[in-house]
C-alpha cells in the first residue's frame, strides 16, 4: 500500500483531534457534577426544584470563571460547554415542540377581521382541507376562495383593500398579485414571531438550545435539551408578544434612592445567611471557593452594592437611561432585593410605581464578565403602559443620510395620536421600547414626533440592534401567539436513566464484539478491534466537533456502522483466508484481500448503497430520523477509513516484522470451508416460507392492526411511574371516569412505570386544554399517588417518588405530515438505491432482487410487530423512531445482500462456462462465513442493548433483531433465488 506515512499522519492527527474535541463533553460532565453535589448540600429536604435552582445558580456562577486548567490553556465553563457533544431530547431530557403560528389568524388580522361571507367561508374550507392535507394552508385558502368568490377579488375594500394596506395592495388589483403580497406579509409575521422566541430562548439559559423555521409552513420547532422547569418553558413559547412604551426615569432621578436601599439592604443583610463565614467540609469549601462565597473565619458584610452598580449622574452630560448596571450572574439577587416590600418603602412619591427592568441583552467586559444595564420605567397603579404595541403598522432596519443603521417606524391613527403626546411630554426625556419587560431601546426624544413615521437611531447603533429593535416593533402587531402542535417532554430522571442504560448495554455490547473477532480471527482480528475503536473515537469525535446532537437513533446509526465496519474487516479476512486456502502466499493474499478485484469492490458497492439512503432520510426525514441519518452517513466515512487503511497498516506492519497471520484460531479454523450448498434449489421452499409469514402478517395487520405511536395518529402520552406495583387493566378502568373513555394503559418496562395514552380533547387548541388534560389526568390517577401533590406529579424536574416521567402530544394535523414525510424518506431512499444497483451491476434483476428483499424484510417486520405487540411485555408502538428502525433494517439487509451479488458478478465473469446456476450457488457459498459472522457479531451489540438498555429502546431494538435476522435470510433465499429467476426471464426475452 502506497502513503502508509500520509495516512498514519492523518489518522494520528485526526484521533488526536477527537480526543481534544471529547475532552471538552467530559470536562463540562466533571463541572456540572460539582454543580450537583452543591445543589445537594444546599437544597432544603432534597427538593427537586431547589436542586435545579441550586445547580443554575453553581454554573452561572462559574461561567466565565476559569474551572480548568490543562496547563498550556484555561476554559471557563462557557468555553467547554460550548464544545460539548449534544445530548438529544431522549438521553438528557427536556422539551421538544413544533409551535404553529396561525396563517390564519394573520389573514384575519390584516382583513382587519372581515365580516365578508366568501373570505369567512373560504377560511372556514381551509380548515377542513388542512385536517387531511400537506398543503400550505395559504394555497388552501386561495384554491377556497376562488370557488366561493365570484366577482369578489380579494383586493376588495371589504377584505384585503383596507387602508391598512393601501400602500401594498391597490384597489381591484388581481388575486395573484394579492397572493404574493399577503406571502410575504405571512413570512414576515412568521420571521417575527421567530426572532421573538429565539430572543426569549437566549435569556433562558439552557446550553445547547436549538430553534428553526420549517420551511414556509408557519411551522417553528424548539428543542431546548437539559431544560427542567417545563411549565415555565411551556409559557415562554406560548405567550402572546406584548411590545409596550413607557416613559422612563433618568439615572439622576433615582441615584438618591439607590443610595438609601443600600443602607436598608445592608441593615437586612447583617445577620442573614449572606454573611458567609468559612466551610467546614473540604469539598464545599472547593465548590464555595469557585463561587466565589468562601472567606476567612471573618465575617463579610454585604449590602445592595455588592450586586448592582449606580450610574451616577455628576453633570448634565451624564444625564441617562441606564440607572445602574450589574453581572448578569446576580440579576435575580437584584430583583430580590428591589422588591423586597421594605426597600420598595423607600421610594418617594413621584418614584412610588418605579419598575426596574433589565436591558435585553449583556454586554462582555474585558476579564469576560457579562454585564447588563438596569432602567427604571414610569409605571402605575394599574401597571399600565402609556402606549401598547398593537399600534404598529410596520418597522424596519434603513440607513439614514449619513449611510448610519437606524430604524424606520410606523403607527396606525391611534397609535400617531398618542405617540404625538408622549413624545411632546418627554421632549429631552427618555422614553423605552419593552418586549417581555425587556429594555430593547430607551432613546431620548429631540422633539415631538406628530407624522406617526419615527425614526430611531443611536451613535453608536449597529445594524444587528437596528434589526433586533425593528422584529421587536413587528412583534407589537403579531396576530396571535404561536401554539404548541407537538411537543415531547423527557423528565431529567427519565433522560438520566436512558443514558446509564444506553451505554452500559453499549459498551458491553462492544466488548463481546472484541472478544468474538479476536476468538475468530486471532490476531487479524485484534487489529480489526483496533480499527474499529479507533472508527468509534472518529464517530464521536465528529460529532462533537460539529456539535451535532446524539440521540438513541443516532446510536442506531452507529450501531449500524460498527456493524458495517466488522462486516468490512470480514470481507477482506475471508478473502485473505481464500488465498492462503488456495497456496497463496501471506503476502500476495493479504494484497488480493485489499485490492478492488479482492474485496474493495464488495465494501465500496455496500457502503455507497447504505449512503444514499442516508442522503435521502436526512433530506425528507425529520426528528430522530435525521439523527439516525446524519450519523448513519458520518460512520460510513469513518468505517470504510478504518477498515480499509488502519487495519491494513496493522497487518502490514505485522507481515513485515516476520508474524505469521493465520486468520483463525484453533478454535475456528476449518470454520465455513469447502462449503457448496445449492441455494438454489431451496427456492420454492423459501419463497413458500417467506409467502406464509408475509400472508400472516398482512392478514394481521388488515385484523389487528398496528399500534400507532402518538406522533402518528395524533393524541397525548403520557409515562407515570408510582411508588408502587401498578394494574394497567385497573387504571385504565378508573382513567375512564375522568376521561368519558378508557384510555390505553400498558406496563412500560418496570411493575411501577405505566405509559397512558388518550385522545381525550386532543381536538381542542389552547395551552390550557393541556393543563386541563393533565389536571384530569392527575385527579383521576389521585388515589394511587399518595401524598404526591399536582405540582411534583407534572412533568419536569427530578423525581423522587410517583409522578409524569415524560409526555408527548402531537395534534392529528402534523401527525398525517409526519407520516407522510417517513412514508416519503423509505420509498425515496429505495428508488435511489434501485437505480444505483441497476447502474453498477448493469442488469436489472439484481435491482428487482435486492428491492424485493428489502420490501420483504419490511413486510415481516411489520408483521411481527402486528401479531406480537398485544403480549409482549415492552412498548412496540410505530412511530418516527420505528421507522429509523426499519431504515437500519433496510441499511443491514442492502448491504448484506450487495455484498452477495458482487461476489456472483465476479464468478459469472470468472467462469463463463459454467452454468448461471452453479455460479450463483458456488458465489453464496463462498460468502456465507462472511453472512453468519456479521449477522453474529451485530445481533450481539443489539441483544446487549435490547437485554440491559433503557425501557424506551427496547421496542426499536426488538425491530433491528427481527429485522438483521430477517435480512439475513433474505440475501440468502430471496434476493438471490429473485435475481436469479428474473435474470433467465431476461434470457429468455433476448
Amino acid at each position: 500500500m502506497q502513503n502508509k506515512g500520509l495516512i498514519k499522519l492523518f489518522a494520528i492527527l485526526f484521533g488526536l483531534v477527537s480526543l481534544y474535541q471529547l475532552s471538552f463533553t467530559f470536562l463540562a460532565n466533571k463541572v456540572e457534577e460539582d454543580a450537583k453535589v452543591y445543589a445537594k448540600q444546599n437544597a432544603p429536604d432534597n427538593d427537586a426544584r431547589q436542586k435545579a435552582k441550586f445547580e443554575k445558580k453553581y454554573l452561572d456562577s462559574v461561567a466565565n470563571k476559569d474551572v480548568i486548567d490543562l496547563g498550556i490553556a484555561q476554559y471557563t465553563y462557557d468555553d467547554v460547554r460550548d464544545k460539548e457533544m449534544n445530548l438529544g431530547l431522549d438521553l438528557k431530557g427536556g422539551i421538544n415542540a413544533i409551535l404553529q403560528v396561525s396563517v390564519k389568524e394573520v389573514l384575519k388580522s390584516l382583513s382587519n377581521d372581515s365580516k365578508n361571507e366568501a373570505f369567512n367561508k373560504a377560511l372556514e374550507n381551509a380548515d377542513e382541507r388542512q385536517k387531511n392535507s400537506n398543503a400550505t394552508y395559504l394555497d388552501l385558502f386561495f384554491e377556497e376562495f376562488e370557488k366561493v368568490a365570484g366577482t369578489t377579488k380579494l383586493s376588495d375594500p371589504s377584505i384585503f383593500g383596507t387602508k391598512a394596506l393601501s400602500d401594498k395592495i391597490s384597489f381591484n388589483e388581481d388575486n395573484f398579485s394579492v397572493r404574493e403580497t399577503l406571502q410575504e406579509e405571512i413570512n414576515s409575521s412568521i420571521g417575527t414571531a421567530f426572532e421573538v422566541l429565539r430572543s426569549r430562548i437566549d435569556k433562558f439559559g439552557v446550553a445547547s438550545p436549538n430553534i428553526q423555521r420549517i420551511g414556509n409552513s408557519g411551522r417553528i420547532q424548539i428543542e431546548l435539551p437539559g431544560a427542567k422547569d417545563i411549565e415555565r418553558v411551556t409559557k415562554l413559547i406560548t405567550s402572546k408578544a406584548e411590545l409596550q412604551f413607557w416613559e422612563v426615569y433618568t439615572n439622576a432621578e433615582v441615584q438618591n434612592f439607590f443610595f438609601s436601599a443600600n443602607a436598608k439592604v445592608t441593615e437586612l443583610l447583617k445577620d442573614d445567611s449572606e454573611v458567609e463565614q468559612a466551610k467546614d467540609s473540604v469539598k464545599k469549601d472547593d465548590i464555595d471557593d469557585l463561587l466565589g462565597e468562601t472567606v476567612d473565619s471573618t465575617k463579610v458584610q454585604k449590602n445592595l452594592f455588592t450586586y448592582l452598580r449606580p450610574n451616577i449622574a455628576q453633570s448634565q452630560q451624564q444625564i441617562s437611561s441606564v440607572v445602574a448596571e450589574a453581572k448578569v450572574a446576580d440579576t435575580a439577587r437584584v430583583n430580590s432585593l428591589l422588591k423586597n416590600k421594605e426597600v420598595r418603602d423607600l421610594l418617594p412619591n413621584e418614584l412610588r410605581y418605579a419598575k426596574f427592568l433589565w436591558d435585553y441583552k449583556s454586554n462582555k467586559i474585558d476579564d469576560g464578565t457579562e454585564i447588563i444595564s438596569l432602567y427604571a420605567i414610569k409605571s402605575n397603579r394599574k401597571d399600565k403602559p402609556t402606549i401598547e404595541g398593537d399600534v404598529i403598522l410596520d418597522a424596519a432596519q434603513v440607513f439614514d443620510q449619513l449611510n448610519k443603521p437606524e430604524v424606520s417606524m410606523t403607527m396606525n391613527s391611534s397609535g400617531t395620536k398618542q405617540w404625538a403626546k408622549m413624545t411632546a411630554d418627554n421632549v429631552g426625556n427618555f422614553v423605552a421600547v419593552v418586549l417581555d419587560d425587556y429594555v430593547y431601546t430607551a432613546p431620548s426624544v429631540n422633539q415631538a414626533i406628530t407624522g406617526g413615521r419615527t425614526s430611531i437611531s443611536g451613535g453608536s447603533m449597529t445594524v444587528a440592534e437596528a434589526e433586533d429593535i425593528a422584529t421587536v416593533l413587528k412583534a407589537g402587531k403579531l396576530p396571535a401567539a404561536a401554539r404548541i402542535i407537538q411537543a415531547e417532554v423527557v423528565g431529567p430522571s427519565l433522560g438520566q436513566e436512558a443514558i446509564d442504560a444506553s451505554f452500559l448495554s453499549f459498551g458491553l455490547a462492544i466488548i463481546l464484539v472484541l472478544l468474538w473477532m479476536i476468538l475468530y480471527y486471532g490476531k487479524a482480528g485484534l487489529f480489526a478491534d483496533i480499527a474499529l475503536l479507533v472508527n468509534i473515537l472518529f464517530i464521536f469525535g465528529i460529532l462533537a466537533s460539529f456539535n451535532a446532537v446524539l440521540t438513541l437513533p443516532g446510536i442506531a446509526g452507529i450501531i449500524l456502522t460498527i456493524g458495517m465496519s466488522v462486516d468490512a474487516n470480514v470481507i477482506i479476512f475471508e478473502r485473505i483466508k481464500e488465498g492462503l486456502f488456495g497456496k497463496k502466499g501471506l503476502k500476495q493474499s493479504v494484497e488480493e484481500g485489499f485490492s478492488v478485484k479482492g474485496a474493495l469492490s464488495a465494501i465500496i458497492d455496500a457502503n455507497i448503497t447504505t449512503l444514499l439512503t442516508g442522503i435521502i432520510l436526512y433530506v425528507f426525514g425529520s426528528g430522530p430520523i435525521k439523527g439516525f441519518a446524519l450519523t448513519l452517513m458520518i460512520g460510513i466515512a469513518t468505517s470504510l477509513f478504518t477498515a480499509v487503511f488502519i487495519t491494513r497498516i496493522l497487518i502490514d506492519g505485522a507481515i513485515n516484522r516476520g508474524t505469521n497471520l493465520t486468520f483463525n484460531t484453533s478454535i475456528s479454523k476449518g470454520w465455513f470451508q469447502n462449503i457448496n450448498v445449492e441455494f438454489l434449489k431451496k427456492r420454492k421452499i423459501a419463497y413458500f416460507i417467506s409467502g406464509a409469514i408475509i400472508l400472516a402478517g398482512i392478514v394481521s395487520i388488515f385484523s389487528i392492526g398496528l399500534k400507532q405511536g402518538v406522533d402518528f395518529k395524533g393524541g397525548r402520552s403520557y409515562v407515570v411511574r408510582f411508588d408502587q406495583d401498578m394494574s394497567a387493566t385497573e387504571v385504565a378502568g378508573t382513567l375512564k371516569d375522568a376521561f368519558g373513555t378508557a384510555p390505553e394503559v400498558k406496563t412500560y418496562g418496570s411493575a411501577n412505570q405505566l405509559k397512558i395514552t388518550t385522545v381525550y380533547k386532543i381536538d381542542e387548541e389552547g395551552q390550557e386544554v393541556d393543563d386541563a388534560v393533565q389536571n384530569t389526568l392527575y385527579n383521576g390517577l389521585k388515589p394511587y399517588l399518595g401524598n404526591t401533590t399536582y405540582e411534583n406529579f407534572k412533568p419536569g424536574f427530578e423525581k423522587e417518588g410517583a409522578g409524569v416521567m415524560s409526555y408527548m402530544k402531537v395534534e392529528p394535523t402534523i401527525a398525517d405530515d409526519i407520516k407522510t414525510d417517513a412514508l416519503y424518506a423509505v420509498f425515496g431512499s429505495l428508488l435511489v438505491v434501485f437505480l444505483y444497483i441497476l447502474l453498477r451491476f448493469r442488469k436489472i434483476s439484481y435491482s428487482i432482487g435486492a428491492v424485493v428483499a428489502v420490501f420483504h424484510d419490511v413486510l415481516i417486520v411489520l408483521g411481527v410487530f402486528s401479531i406480537t405487540y398485544n403480549f409482549m411485555p415492552f412498548d412496540m408502538e410505530i412511530g418516527q423512531s420505528f421507522i429509523a428502525a426499519i431504515l437500519t433494517v433496510v441499511g443491514y439487509s442492502l448491504n448484506d445482500t450487495v455484498v452477495i451479488f458482487d461476489r456472483i458478478r465476479e464468478f459469472v465473469g470468472d467462469y463463463k462456462n459454467r452454468p448461471l446456476n452453479e455460479n450463483v450457488d458456488k458465489a453464496v457459498s463462498s460468502t456465507l462465513g462472511r453472512t453468519i459472522n456479521t449477522s453474529l457479531t451485530t445481533l450481539l451489540v443489539m441483544l446487549a442493548i435490547f437485554l440491559f438498555g433503557g425501557d424506551s429502546i427496547k421496542g426499536f431494538m426488538f425491530a433491528l433483531i427481527v429485522g438483521v435476522i430477517v435480512g439475513t435470510y433474505s440475501s440468502l433465499f430471496v434476493a438471490t433465488p429473485i435475481m436469479y429467476d428474473s435474470s433467465k426471464k431476461e434470457e429468455k426475452k433476448k
